[in-house]
């Protein structure tokens, strides 16, 4: 061991003549801890809001969506399917057509968006998922036309699921140049009967009816075309490398004359919110940490007047100014890390405890919220960030104080 290190570990160890400074570094240490406690706990909160949102948005969203780079529509004609299809571990490629719509339901009206799906989304298990009642995926019986809507647009147009056959209105723009700003004239109207729901994320379930697509197209006009066309990906334990893989074979087979985006791409804006919203808070808590590590500076500052008579004998048998410089500032890094690494080992089995176990609830347990209790997922990444954190802030003040306190 080094020998500036070996005399800070024994002075941080060692009893102090003044038990006051025992007390302040022992406060120093419990604060940094406090400190990074609530960073890698916070954090970690953080992380398991992402988590949860990230599974809602998974289960209705493609794993890849491909749309014209130039555009509003796909020429189904000319796409070419059968290659994607080929594609390893491409389980299914969809045509589907998402168009802004008005809906009505007797005196109630919302607008929203109606997406037209092929039969084949009753195959997807994790759609069927989405699904509430006993009723599954179903979107045609006969000559019987059925829309899906989340369940807050159901609670905006006052819809019962359990009261069957419920008739809602759907306006779409009509395509071209409409003679005036009547309604008739401006959009094409069709019914949907609604005797079921989805529930998914917030802002999907607010806004979004599931409809046939054959119906859709034909109340457009689409012929041939599509918005968009969706590629599911074979779920297994390596999942992200298989998606990631298919976006670049697709992307590749289709040329620049269309974009291929992950379900991370398709919610840019609502992750890079959270990504700016825990950006934001780390940097919060970075702010109490330099508040708590002041405390660092007062006993570091009565460590270095105390241990005076020290330097001298250190002086008088060859030690220099940097080594003795070296010393203190070992000293208070020690402080900041032993204070840090215990606030972080607390924080990790505390993250543990909430993430298996669920300590801390959300609301009053009734099941008013989507999970009963405080989501929480432990990141390596952030504990190394935490840990950097503490050492560069608790360098960078063990630095400046003794500096300070040896020039003078």
């Amino acid at each position: 061991m080094k020998l500036p290190l070996f005399i800070a570990q024994r002075y941080l160890l060692a009893k102090k003549s003044h038990n006051l400074i025992n007390v302040i570094t022992w406060i120093s240490i419990v604060s940094v801890g406090v400190a990074a406690f609530a960073m890698i706990f916070v954090l970690s909160v953080f992380n398991g809001f992402n988590v949860v949102i990230s599974d809602s948005i998974h289960k209705l969203s493609p794993d890849l969506r491909v749309t014209a780079a130039r555009g509003k529509t796909v020429d189904l004609r000319e796409f070419p399917f059968d290659k994607i299809r080929d594609v390893k571990n491409v389980e299914y490629v969809l045509p589907t057509i998402t168009e802004d719509a008005l809906f009505r339901n007797a005196d109630k009206q919302q607008i929203g968006q109606v997406k037209g799906v092929p039969d084949e989304y009753e195959n997807i298990g994790r759609i069927r998922g989405t699904m509430l009642g006993n009723i599954g995926f179903r979107l045609r019986r006969d000559e019987v036309n059925f829309g899906i809507p989340g369940t807050g647009m159901a609670y905006f147009l006052g819809i019962n699921p359990n009261r069957p056959y419920t008739m809602v209105h759907v306006y779409v723009p009509r395509r071209g140049n409409a003679s005036s700003f009547n309604l008739e004239n401006s959009f094409n109207t069709g019914q949907l009967y609604v005797n079921q729901c989805f529930s998914t994320q917030q802002d999907i379930d607010n806004q979004l009816i599931l409809a046939p697509y054959q119906w859709l197209s034909e109340l457009i006009g689409y012929d041939s075309v599509s918005t968009d066309v969706e590629v599911f990906v074979a779920a297994g334990r390596d999942a992200t490398r298989h998606i990631a893989a298919a976006k670049k074979e697709i992307q590749k087979i289709l040329g620049p004359e269309f974009k291929v985006d992950d379900q991370y791409e398709q919610q840019s804006t609502l992750y890079k919110m959270m990504r700016s919203e825990k950006l934001a808070v780390y940097l919060i808590l970075t702010f109490i940490l330099i508040m708590a590590t002041f405390n660092v500076v007062g006993s570091l500052s009565m460590l270095i007047i105390e241990k005076k008579k020290d330097n001298l004998t250190l002086r008088a048998m060859g030690a220099d100014n940097t080594l003795i410089h070296k010393i203190f500032l070992n000293e208070g890094t020690l402080i900041s890390i032993v204070g840090g690494i215990i606030g972080l080992i607390i924080g990790i089995i505390a993250v543990l405890l909430q993430q298996h176990v669920g300590i801390i609830r959300l609301g009053d347990g009734t099941g008013s919220y989507i999970v009963d209790y405080y989501p929480v997922a432990l990141r390596f990444a952030d504990v190394v960030i935490v840990l950097a954190t503490i050492t560069v802030i608790g360098g960078v003040a063990a630095w400046t104080t003794v500096k300070a306190a040896l020039r003078k």
